[in-house]
Formats: structure tokens, sequence, C-alpha cells
């Protein structure tokens, strides 16, 4: 029998309680809640430690069986950009073991997320004695030879830099991922072992596009979907400016769900620039949308879009093709290894207006046996599901825990 393992999960500065789609918000925080609670019900123990925020929540709450979210008071301003909150990852640190003592629980392994709980991770490691994976989830390295959107700082590059060499073992999820690692940081191979994000089947699954729609208010004319944050990276200018090379007699409507009030500078400037372009009747920005509701968004839509120039890997089009919507995107994170035949999708070139167009009207008006393809997109992410990605994940804390045995 497998042992009964407990693990620390570090992520000071996104909640996994938040809703995806916000300044710090998205497909992390999703990953470490989807985990966490499949280790759970496996009798293995996770506390998923991050800082208190606004608004408040209970400082320890349950998130399912044998998972427990701890809020840590540590005095950061949640307007601060991510990485002012360097400064307090000492404290985080002494607040993680503060709260292990006076409730005397002893860890196995550390896992952290991004590169500031790196850094905990990396001081946890050193007084714990344990081992310690890390999950970057974004490089600061990747994202600044990219060159769209705001510079990364270097403390952040060399903050990486040092959870790459300390730590035991980097999860990363695309194979392009450890390609950057080792050229940017100079991570050792043998390091590095690629597990894929997951998507949780029992929430993601279709419903009836009539249905999806009547929900929506949304009538038949053809709709694009976006889902994530409103960030330059994302790409959302090119899809703007791709609508307008479209095909077809009715223009397609595009939904954009995501964005908070940290975005809306960006969201008017979308909206302005969907005005100079003559197509403001076309967009509708929604907002941020409880992870709930999300099914009924993809099952209505014919085309799920991802214009990015960057993904880490792209939960968004596992949960878009688990509801049996295609997906057009650009060849960024995972989307080689999800988009295998035309039936899931299209992938372009780059994401230039008209080579997103193309691929977008390829999909939109090509007469299909929709039901069939529904179920084929779907079986398709079987092998995405949170009960395999958990299952190799807890095959690499085994071997890691294995290892540092080995070496004692």
């Amino acid at each position: 029998m497998t042992k009964r393992l407990k693990i620390a999960m570090i992520s000071i500065h996104s909640c996994p309680l938040k809703m995806p789609g916000g300044r710090d918000t998205g497909g992390m925080n999703v990953c470490i809640r989807e985990l966490a609670q499949e280790l759970g019900k496996r009798g293995h123990v996770v506390d998923i430690y991050t800082m208190a925020h606004q608004p408040k929540h209970e400082p320890l709450i349950d998130l399912g069986q044998n998972v427990r979210l701890i809020h840590l008071e540590t005095g950061v301003d949640e307007e601060m950009p991510k990485v002012a909150i360097y400064a307090y990852v000492q404290r985080f640190a002494y607040g993680v073991e503060n709260f292990r003592k006076s409730n005397n629980v002893n860890y196995d392994l550390i896992h952290s997320h991004y590169w500031l709980s790196g850094l905990i991770g990396r001081q946890l490691q050193n007084w714990w004695h344990i081992p310690h994976a890390v999950m970057f989830h974004t490089l600061g390295a990747v994202k600044n030879s990219i060159g769209i959107g705001k510079y990364e700082p270097e403390l952040r590059i060399e903050g990486e830099r040092e959870v790459v060499g300390s730590c035991d073992r980097i999860i990363a999820s695309t194979v392009k991922e450890r390609e950057d690692l080792i050229t940017h940081y100079g991570a050792s191979t043998d390091k590095i072992t690629i597990i894929p994000c997951g998507v949780n089947l029992d929430l993601f699954k279709p419903v009836d596009k009539e249905i999806a729609r009547k929900e929506l208010g949304l009538d038949h004319q053809k709709v694009i979907l976006f889902v994530g944050r409103i960030e330059p990276l994302k790409g959302m200018e090119q899809l703007l400016g791709a609508l307008n090379h479209i095909e077809g007699e009715k223009p397609p409507l595009l939904i954009v769900v995501g964005g908070d009030e940290h975005s809306q500078v960006q969201v008017q400037m979308l909206q302005r620039m969907a005005k100079d372009l003559r197509i403001q009747d076309q967009v509708t920005f929604v907002g941020s949308v409880d992870q709930e509701k999300l099914p009924f968004f993809y099952s209505a839509a014919d085309i799920c879009a991802i214009p990015s120039y960057y993904e880490s890997f792209g939960m968004v089009a596992l949960e878009s093709l688990a509801c049996g919507t295609p997906i057009v995107a650009t060849n960024v994170g995972g989307m080689r290894s999800i988009i295998r035949h035309s039936g899931i999708g299209r992938i372009a070139k780059d994401n230039s207006p008209h080579n997103l167009a193309s691929k977008i009207s390829e999909l939109l008006y090509q007469p299909e046996d929709n039901t069939r393809h529904i179920k084929t997109r779907r079986d398709g992410m079987t092998e995405f599901s949170w009960v395999i990605i958990a299952d190799s994940m807890l095959n690499e804390y085994n071997r890691l825990l294995s290892d540092q045995t080995e070496n004692c």
C-alpha cells in the first residue's frame, strides 16, 4: 500500500479560491486546487499555504477531504506588483513554520508554485530537510524574450535561477517548458519531469448548444469564445483584428470571458480598438465567470480561440474540448500535444489577424457531424483527467522520496 503522504503546497500570491481571469489568477489557481483535492481523495494530506487577502476568508478552510487552505497574514498590500512580494518571502516562510509547529505537523515534501513560492519552498527545504518540487507556471526570461507586455525584472530572473538550482525536482507541463528551463536557466535535464496540466471532466462536459445559448441569451449567430486574463500576452488585439477577415454572410460574435478591476484600462483600450475597427457590435466583454458557469459558455460557442503569444500550458483548451467545442490556437504551451488532428481544432502559424481568421473560418463554416465530433473531442481529453495527472504526480513524489532515502 502507498504511504500516506503529507504535502505542503505553497502559493503565496494567488489563492486557489480566487476566480480565474483576474490579474493574478488563472490556470495555476485551478491546477493547485484540483491536484490537491484529487490527492486528498486518495488519503494523502495536503496543506496549501497562501497569503491572506480581500475579500477576507477564514484563516483555515477545508477544501475537501484531507485538504486545508491556510491563509497567513503577511502584511502584503494586494495592490503591490508581484515582484514587491519578494520582500515578504522570509516572513511568509516563518509563518508557515509557526503554523507547522503550533499544529504539530511534519511534512514529507514541499510542492511550490511560481518563483516567489519557490523561494519560500527553498527556505523550508533547508529547515525541514525534505524534498522540494516546484512548478513555475510561467518563466520571466521567456516572457522577456517575446517582448510583449510588461518587462520582467532581473530580480525575478535571478529568483527563478536560484530555485532551479536549489530544488530537487522541476515539474514542467510541456516539452517546450523543459527546453526553456535548460536554455534560459541552465537547468539539469535529469531534474525536470514533464507532467501536463489537467481538466475536471465532471465539471467540464457538453451542454446542449440550444440550452447553453438560451441560458446566455444568445441567438443562432456564430460565436467565437475567448477565456483568460486580459493582458497583452494573450493576443486579444490580434483576435479583434481577425474579426474583419472572417468569412461568412453574418459576422460572428466574439465573447470575451475574463478580466477584473486591474484590467479595466486594457479592456477600455480593446473596446476603443473594436470601435475603430467598426466591430463593436460583434464583441462582448462579460468579465470573469464562476467556473461552474463556464461549461455554458464553452458549449454555446462554435469555436474557442487562444491567440496567445505565450502560454505555459493552456488549460482553456482542455476545458473547451472537454465540453466538445473545437479550438483555434497559436503554437504555444501544450497545443501540439492537445490538437492532434483536425477534428479537435487548428493551430495557426502565428497570431497575425489573417492567419487567425483563416483557421477560424475553416472551422466556423465547415459542415460537420457535430454530435460525433463533440464525443471525439471529449474522449480525447480523458488522458488529461485529474485522476491520471494525480497518478503521475504521485509517482514523481514517491520517486523523489525514494531518491532522498538512497542519498541519506
